[in-house]
């Protein structure tokens, strides 16, 4: 009796058709999953955003909202107007000023911070640690309106703390030579406790041995900071620069707070004037600066991400 051998069954097809069908349904699912927040950023993010990119390229005015349909499309004229507008040129020159010399003090004030907390405070280091972050959490409107009594001519304390030791203090907030510096001032006390802290993580990061080979070879503690350490913090340095100048260049809050843009539009910013264009009604203008701005940040992280990038 003669039988006959069953076929040869191939296994690959069942398991290459279960983990297809799975992986159907679990893309499925994902997509379920990602629904909600795909439908509320396409309704207000980016629906917004492309409403006010055709924005910047028509004329439309506080009272085109009723016809946003008969507005009229000007091209580039909003772009060409605003380069033109000498306060938002003087804007520009003020947020470029606030930005070349208020990062640099709050990352070098926060780098310092950082060291002595990793290095040179041994005692209720985390005391010191909650004291230099707590400006970063208190609201901006309060520390903005603190610091305007500080910084009064007459009756501030930082004027009278100058007065005690013979130097007649300047009117910070009233003299168009000194309001950008005292904004400065506040700004870099406020904003250092993040990079701060970013800084500390970096610097717990570096490699002991590579402190104690250079200590070895007779490199003295600058030395080792220039080469071991600064070289070692370059990633960290390449991002707190980026969100540092990001957050600078939208600087908003401190002369709307604190001077209004004054005295003589000494500290109007970018963000500010464009705010009280939109408020004036401007609305195609207004979009048209908001996009110059978003270049001048693209442009700005670019260079910077060219210049620190760790070479490859």
């Amino acid at each position: 009796m003669t039988t006959t051998a069953p076929a040869p069954v191939d296994s690959r097809a069942g398991r290459t058709s279960r983990p297809s069908r799975r992986g159907r349904q679990e893309g499925i699912a994902a997509w379920v999953l990602a629904l909600p927040f795909c439908a509320l950023f396409l309704i207000f993010t980016l629906w917004p955003v492309l409403q006010s990119l055709f924005m910047s390229v028509t004329d439309t005015r506080s009272k085109d909202l009723r016809t946003p349909f008969a507005v009229d499309i000007i091209g580039f004229d909003n772009f060409t107007r605003a380069f033109s507008d000498p306060i938002f040129r003087k804007a520009m020159a003020n947020t470029a000023y606030f930005v070349v010399v208020g990062m640099p003090l709050t990352l070098g004030i926060a780098l310092a911070a950082a060291l002595a907390l990793d290095k040179g405070i041994r005692r209720f280091r985390a005391i010191f640690r909650l004291g230099f972050y707590l400006p970063v959490i208190t609201s901006i409107v309060a520390v903005a309106v603190v610091w305007r009594f500080l910084l009064q001519h007459e009756a501030g304390l930082i004027n009278t703390v100058l007065g005690w030791v013979g130097i007649d203090g300047p009117n910070w907030l009233g003299d168009p030579n000194w309001s950008m510096p005292g904004l400065i001032l506040m700004a870099s006390w406020r904003n250092f406790g993040t990079p701060m802290i970013i800084f500390l993580a970096g610097l717990q990061s570096v490699p002991m041995m590579l402190h104690e080979a250079a200590k070895i070879d007779g490199a003295s503690s600058w030395q080792r900071f220039r080469h071991v350490t600064i070289p070692m913090l370059r990633p960290t340095i390449l991002f707190v620069s980026v969100t540092t100048s990001i957050g600078y260049l939208q600087f908003f809050e401190e002369p709307f707070v604190m001077t209004n843009g004054g005295p003589l539009n000494s500290t109007i910013s970018m963000s500010m004037y464009t705010y009280k264009q939109f408020g004036f009604g401007n609305y195609g203008f207004a979009a048209s600066m908001s996009y110059i701005i978003f270049v001048v940040i693209a442009v700005i992280t670019a260079i910077q991400f060219r210049l620190l990038r760790e070479n490859t």
